[in-house]
């Protein structure tokens, strides 16, 4: 891995050559390795070959939080229930992982292999960059998050991800992203005419081993299709 890419993500590597890869977006104020530890919980069978790459968010500042420079997605201007936000840099944080999920095809690992999991702000780009990807996915996870561009993906989502299996997590106690964002995203995803799949926790802003558990089944499931 060169020095540069250190610097952007964090690199979990099969035992074997890579045949699938997990791209996992972090939350405000995170980085790439927030998730990291929770790669072995997940339990992924070793013949699946899964690589895991957990990109960190650039660094700006943050409007709701003073203008404080953190490691962000986008940059959130109210924090309503609405949750006003910078459009522009969440396309370009979208962008980014397009980017990031073509050099994995580029490397050999098939799109169908590629799945993208998003917690919080990164479960919004997550929303918008699979649901606009040129190429059918293996699937999207979308964790105690909203969709913050409803309107851009209906006007550029594709058919190649049209079936796209979507699994949605949120805790019922959430007070940093209230589980009414996450239902109001899962009834935006079937009005769309996507049947996503909803999973509620007895949490907060956070995840839980039951939730990481049942996420690594479905995962195992979509990747070895």
């Amino acid at each position: 891995m060169s020095q540069e890419t250190e610097q952007t993500l964090v690199s979990v590597e099969p035992q074997g050559e890579a045949k699938a890869c997990v791209i996992w977006l972090h939350g405000l104020g995170a980085d790439g390795f927030d998730f990291q530890p929770i790669v072995p919980y997940l339990r992924l069978p070793e013949n699946l070959n899964v690589r895991f790459l957990f990109p960190h968010a650039e660094v700006m500042p943050v409007t709701v939080n003073g203008g404080m420079e953190m490691r962000a997605w986008y940059d959130i201007l109210e924090m309503n229930i609405d949750r006003k936000v910078d459009k522009a840099s969440l396309l370009k944080s979208s962008q980014r992982i397009a980017n990031l999920v073509n050099e994995q095809i580029a490397q050999g690992i098939p799109a169908d292999k590629i799945l993208l999991v998003g917690f919080s702000q990164g479960g919004a780009v997550a929303y918008q960059t699979a649901l606009t990807f040129a190429e059918p996915l293996a699937g999207l996870v979308a964790l105690s998050t909203y969709m913050a561009t409803e309107e851009e993906i209906e006007a550029s989502r594709t058919d190649a991800n049209k079936e796209l299996p979507i699994w949605v997590a949120h805790g019922t106690v959430d007070q940093v992203v209230p589980v009414q964002l996450g239902e109001q995203a899962y009834a935006n995803l079937e009005n769309m005419n996507y049947q996503p799949s909803w999973n509620a926790y007895p949490i907060g802003h956070e995840v839980a081993i039951e939730e990481i558990e049942a996420l690594g089944r479905w995962m195992s499931q979509r990747l070895a299709v």
